[in-house]
């Protein structure tokens, strides 16, 4: 049996940053996406997210099981969780809020290069029968490109990330580029760890910021 392809390894430069900043060209992906705003950690939102990223991502993992194997299907290991994440009030580079319940976010998981609309739908139509409940008009299926980047690994709590982030702008700054985070670049997290599983200081979480070159 075929090794089941791991974007994780496969793609190492994007989700296995070392723990020393550095600059990446992120290329174009496909994701399935869901927007929202307030506390991750008590938003009835955020929850609702987080079951349809996972729901549509393994109801389309799995469809090979009933018989409607997407066109171009292979065995893959489905990508982590990944999260835009901005303010009400505008700019956030990962730092400057301290009331999550002002956070707004994009919430994504990446897929495969076979997942076309026709096959997001059929993930949609799969998992609205196995969870009505689920409001699924929150997702949707985008070919993002995010471009020049600067990134690092950060290991611990998410509340302590900003002093990871310290050193990946002053990396930035000293490198000769310029954090551009705007309304169409945000500020970026890759979490490579479950914090219902992992202890809080053996968290792993990819901190990336849209660059230019100054």
């Amino acid at each position: 049996m075929a090794k089941a392809f791991d974007y994780k390894k496969e793609y190492s430069d994007l989700y296995m940053p070392k723990s020393k900043p550095g600059i990446v060209n992120v290329p174009e992906m496909i994701f399935i996406m869901a927007d929202g705003t307030g506390n991750p950690n008590t938003s009835p939102l955020y929850k609702n997210a987080m079951e349809i990223l996972y729901g549509l991502s393994y109801s389309i993992k799995m469809s090979k099981m009933s018989g409607s194997q997407p066109e171009g299907y292979f065995e893959y290991v489905v990508p982590p969780l990944e999260g835009l994440w901005w303010g009400t009030e505008g700019y956030f580079d990962g730092t400057n809020i301290t009331d999550k319940d002002k956070f707004c976010w994009t919430s994504m998981i990446r897929q495969p290069e076979f997942v076309t609309p026709e096959v997001f739908e059929a993930a949609n139509r799969t998992l609205g029968k196995k969870k009505p409940e689920l409001d699924l008009s929150i997702s949707r299926l985008v070919t993002f490109t995010e471009g020049l980047c600067a990134q690092i690994m950060h290991q611990g709590s998410y509340d302590t990330e900003s002093e990871t982030i310290a050193v990946l702008e002053k990396f930035i700054a000293e490198s000769g580029y310029k954090i551009d985070i705007s309304d169409k670049r945000r500020h970026h997290e890759i979490y490579l760890g479950d914090p219902r599983k992992v202890k809080a200081e053996s968290l792993r979480t990819v901190i990336r910021h849209p660059v230019v070159r100054v």
